[in-house]
């Protein structure tokens, strides 16, 4: 029986690419080929060695595959991506980012401008 890695993913760095550690934490120690997965799972070896290679993310579908063939979760593979995905967009949207301000803005806002704020129904103002 093939002893499946346990695997903890560290908070203190860049997340890691799904495909990076499918590499690393799963096909080099097992000893899988990209080929062999693909065809053990039903998909495109095109569709794994872009995964591996980090052009393409772990969809619900690959995860789904990936989870049966490993015998584990699923929220593994999907929590992989999220968190890689998370990242990117922060790195990205950095700037723009800083720039919302939160919503307490908002009671400051009215406060500022006279306006009386709402209460529960839209035309029910608080006394």
């Amino acid at each position: 029986m093939v002893r499946i890695p346990t695997i903890r993913i560290p908070t203190n760095r860049a997340p890691t690419h799904p495909g990076e550690m499918l590499v690393e934490e799963f096909l080099n120690p097992m000893r899988i080929t990209q080929r062999e997965l693909a065809d053990a799972i039903h998909v495109s070896y095109q569709r794994i060695n872009e995964l591996v290679n980090g052009k393409r993310g772990v969809t619900p579908s690959t995860a789904l595959r990936l989870a049966r063939f490993f015998g584990m979760s699923v929220d593994f593979w999907l929590n992989l991506q999220v968190r890689w995905d998370l990242h990117k967009a922060q790195s990205a949207e950095r700037a723009e980012l800083e720039t919302i301000k939160d919503y307490h803005y908002l009671d400051n806002y009215a406060t500022r401008n006279h306006i009386a704020p709402l209460c529960g129904a839209e035309t029910e103002v608080c006394q």
